[in-house]
């Protein structure tokens, strides 16, 4: 018998079980890592999760592994290669957003010394410790998640919704959604 996981890891799919199991919930204070996961929560807005796993490699590889300064710098002719790439979501405006979210991030860079320190303000700098008993308890936005949203957008970043923003929050260890079933339940809270 293998170990309990959140229910939308039990799949016999081990790429995921393996993110669940690896990363999702751990706290993330690295800014090459927040802004990957900024990039691919918001690639995912509208399909699964799994849809963008599959894709993690071929997205770094596109995305000059998520370097903000080089993607800040695309121009027209990187923008069609990128539309034309059948390894990631060939969504106009999702590739447009990643260049926009790119200056937008470097901006906050410079003006909190981190994107780390500014975006972990959200939630007082610790992971917010949830006691969900099953996945359908877990909500989809919470008022920190509108917040950063609303924050966000208004410093010019966009597919930041409250929904994106707390499956960001989820992934990044800014929160610990891990079920009170799963092996993982708290176990990676204080981990930074």
């Amino acid at each position: 018998m293998g170990l309990n996981r959140c229910s939308w890891a039990n799949s016999e799919d081990e790429l995921y079980k393996h993110y669940h199991d690896t990363e999702w919930g751990r706290p993330t204070h690295d800014d090459h890592k927040l802004f990957e996961m900024l990039i691919l929560e918001g690639a995912q807005a509208g399909l699964s999760w799994i849809t963008i796993l599959r894709r993690r490699e071929n997205y770094r590889r596109a995305f000059d592994d998520f370097d903000p300064k080089i993607i800040s710098h695309y121009d027209d002719k990187k923008i069609s290669s990128l539309l034309q790439n059948d390894g990631i979501i060939r969504n106009k405006r999702k590739v447009h957003s990643a260049i926009n979210n790119a200056k937008c991030f470097l901006k906050v860079q410079e003006e909190y010394g981190t994107f780390d320190q500014y975006i972990w303000s959200f939630v007082d700098g610790a992971p917010i410790l949830n006691d969900w008993q099953n996945h359908q308890d877990v909500p989809a936005t919470t008022p920190e998640s509108e917040k950063m949203s609303k924050e966000l957008k208004k410093r010019g970043f966009s597919f930041v919704g409250p929904t994106i923003c707390y499956a960001f929050m989820q992934a990044t260890g800014m929160v610990n959604d891990h079920t009170k079933d799963c092996f993982l339940y708290h176990k990676n809270s204080a981990r930074k």
